[in-house]
Parts: structure tokens; sequence; C-alpha cells
């Protein structure tokens, strides 16, 4: 049994009978994110890959803009959770006292708590990316992922983010759906080989969401692909990131909201 995953006994009931039986359960628990001493978020998350979510949300809250600017100081065990410590450059501390986002998450939420509304719709960046990606490829690497999350089969309702590139498949996965794709952000930086955005596109097991987007953006991905629903916002977003965004990629089929010159669809 590994951190992420917590046995308990449950009883299964059916009409006139039940049993005891052994469970696994995904760990939902308080990870603190703290720069330079100070707390700045304290999303519920799985603890687990937190290398990878440290940095991945550093970047992908544009907290700091490449991953040279991050240090990871500590990771501190408590009683009810995990404080991952990091230190960033004054610079960057400075413009974060200035945001004062001070957020509280939720495995549902990744902008609860945020000040005000200005600060919760933060201008996103345009993505260079200009890649083109078949279609059977962005279904191949969706069959692929479905056999690459092995948190969720264990215990179910995990989420997964996962970048497909030349190589292969990074997946990472975590009760949040924001974590889920933080995490991913972090692994590709800190892959043995760093994996450029420009050269894949992203997998999301969730609803396409402002944030989801605005987290690809900022990490520079051309292309995310949800197996869920898009938001309105998300939609606008993407188009004035020029990002591509899919969704409702299941079954052997996709809708493109935005930018669809990166996908060929083939004859």
């Amino acid at each position: 049994m590994n951190d992420a995953l917590h046995a308990v006994t449950a009883l299964r009931m059916t009409t006139g009978a039940s049993a005891t039986l052994d469970d696994r359960v995904i760990v939902e628990a308080p990870v603190a994110l703290l720069y330079n001493g100070e707390s700045f978020a304290v999303m519920m998350a799985t603890p687990d890959a937190l290398e990878d979510f440290a940095l991945g949300f550093a970047l992908g809250e544009g907290i700091v803009a490449t991953p040279e600017e991050f240090r990871l100081v500590d990771i501190v065990q408590h009683e009810l959770g995990v404080a991952l410590h990091g230190a960033i450059p004054q610079l960057r501390f400075d413009a974060l006292q200035e945001r004062r986002r001070g957020m509280e998450g939720r495995s549902g939420c990744g902008l609860c708590g945020v000040e005000s509304l200005q600060s919760a719709l933060r201008e996103v960046p345009k993505v260079a990316s200009t890649g083109m990606v078949p279609i059977a490829r962005i279904h191949a690497a969706l069959a692929d992922l479905s056999r690459r999350q092995p948190l969720n089969a264990l215990s179910g309702g995990v989420h997964a983010a996962a970048f497909a590139h030349t190589h292969g498949l990074l997946v990472r996965e975590d009760v949040g759906r924001h974590n889920a794709l933080d995490k991913l952000i972090g692994a590709m930086a800190r892959h043995d080989a760093p994996l450029p955005a420009s050269d894949g596109f992203a997998l999301i097991t969730s609803r396409a969401s402002y944030e989801m987007v605005h987290k690809a953006a900022t990490a520079g991905l051309g292309l995310l692909v949800a197996i869920s629903a898009p938001t309105d916002l998300a939609i606008r977003t993407a188009e004035s990131a020029d990002l591509t965004l899919a969704a409702f990629a299941r079954g052997g089929s996709l809708n493109v909201y935005s930018h669809p010159q990166r996908i060929d669809a083939g004859s």
C-alpha cells in the first residue's frame, strides 16, 4: 500500500444479503504550498508525486516562469497533511505578494478563496505551438491512458492528466483534476530529458474548465483534449490563448471548440 491509497473495510449490501469486503480508497489530504516561508495555498490533493506537484503548481499558476526559478526546499509531513516549502526569486515573491491570491483549494475547485474577480481572471498567454496531430493519434493516446491509471484502477474516482509525446505517454493521477494537471506539468519539466510542451499534447479525464485551459496555456501546450465537457469560459480562454481545445473525446469522436487547425481529421 502506498501513500496514495488507504485500506478500508466496507459492507457490500444487496437485496436480502450483506458481506464485508476489503477495499482501497484514494487518499485526500491538505497539501500546503509555501514560498519563501509564507503560505500561499492549501489544496486538497493526493500526497503522491509531490515534487512534480510543487513545481507544476508554481509553473501552472505563473508563480515562476521557468523551472530554474523554483527550488523545493523541504517536504514536511504533518499529522493532518503535508507542507511543500519552495524558494523563488525575490522579484517573483514580490509579484506573488501583490497578487494575494490566498487560495483554499477543494478537489473540485481551483479558485476557492480568490480575493477578487480581477484576480480570478488572470491574463492568459498566447500559445506558440503550431504542430498538427492526427486524430487517430489522439484516440490511440486516449486508449493508452485508460490502461495507465493504476490508482484509479484500484480505488476509482481519481483524475488523470497525460502528455502524449514522441516516445510515449507521461501520466499523473490525483483526486483533484487541477492537481493532476499540475503534477503533469511538473513531471514534464522534471523528466530526465525535459519534455517541451510543443512536442506533444495533453489529455485530461475531466471536464475542461477555465483553470485547466489557463494552466495548459501557461505551460505552452497547444492542444488540450478533455474526455468530458468544456465550459464557456474555457472555450473563450482557449480562443484568446490560441490553444486548440477538444472535448467529449470518447467513443471514437471528439468536438473541437477552438483553433481546429492543429488536428488532422484525415481522409
